[in-house]
């Protein structure tokens, strides 16, 4: 029988190393409501949702070219928006309307004098593989459940490529809990 192939969801032919901002939503697995609960608008964070909360936080220590925008927990996913910098946090690119405005990581040269190899950033993938890891590791230790299944397997993106559409996207996981009997991954809408 022929092995199924999945169809990425990545932007075809795009470098997701590249400097910019990025919209992420990931779900737990099979859509469980792991994180917590809505009630009156306000997410009321599990255990769980806490980790997610304070692992998303400290993405900035362990990729120190990540930069953290809005973001919320909802009781069976996250939603975030992460900004890949050139430097380290604290220098945000401009949000440019194309690509090829950006830097490439594999183009920056550090100084001459420097001895070992220049560093690359991380790509998306990369950075939210180790979210999901750290978010997974200290589920399982707190729960006494080292075979939780935390995640689905992959990730929702969407490249934030102008202000406008920047705004948009915090508007949105601001109002996400408030809307969340509307959400498309609420329990009674799957």
């Amino acid at each position: 029988m022929p092995r199924r192939t999945r169809r990425s969801s990545r932007l075809q032919g795009y470098d997701y190393a590249l400097a910019g901002a990025y919209f992420v939503t990931l779900c737990t697995h099979q859509r469980a409501l792991l994180f917590g609960s809505v009630r009156g608008g306000a997410v009321m964070q599990s255990t769980a949702g806490i980790i997610a909360a304070e692992r998303w936080a400290a993405i900035p220590q362990h990729h120190p070219h990540v930069a953290l925008d809005a973001f919320v927990v909802m009781p069976n996913h996250i939603h975030g928006i992460l900004v890949i910098t050139d430097h380290l946090v604290g220098t945000t690119p401009a949000l440019s309307d194309t690509p090829a405005n950006r830097v490439h990581s594999s183009d920056r040269v550090g100084p001459a004098d420097r001895a070992g190899p220049v560093p690359t950033t991380a790509s998306l993938s990369t950075v939210i593989g180790s979210y999901k890891s750290g978010v997974t590791r200290r589920v399982r230790h707190t729960y006494n459940a080292p075979d939780l299944m935390v995640w689905q397997g992959r990730f929702y993106d969407h490249i934030i490529r102008h202000e406008r559409a920047m705004n948009n996207v915090r508007a949105y996981i601001h109002n996400n809990p408030a809307r969340w009997t509307l959400d498309r991954y609420h329990p009674d809408t799957l």
